[in-house]
């Protein structure tokens, strides 16, 4: 089980190695409905469900492609995890990243 965690080091567990950056990126498409609902919603209030739901897509999908990539560099964990998301002519853009580590329990 690969361990994904925001903080510098986890709980129980000692760093043995650091194996480098890791990143998992996915640029989604957001389709025209969604975006006059969510446009509809900026005037009237509310929350774009059909954004929220496009950026948890996003998110599960980054973080997964990045615990792939930390996975080939023989980690068992990635620390120092972070997301970013930024939204361009109707794409939402997801990175993912962080460190990949071999870890050990304490």
């Amino acid at each position: 089980m690969m361990i994904v965690t925001t903080t510098p080091d986890i709980s129980g567990y000692q760093v043995t190695e650091y194996l480098g950056i890791v990143a998992g990126e996915a640029v989604m498409g957001v389709n025209m409905f969604r975006d006059l609902g969510a446009s509809l919603r900026n005037v009237f209030g509310g929350r774009s469900a059909g954004y929220e739901d496009e950026m948890q897509r996003a998110r599960e999908e980054v973080i997964s492609e990045m615990m792939q990539r930390a996975e080939e560099l023989g980690a068992n964990a990635v620390v120092g995890a972070s997301l970013g998301y930024e939204t361009f002519e109707g794409m939402i853009m997801t990175v993912a990243s962080g460190t990949a580590v071999r870890i050990r329990r304490a």
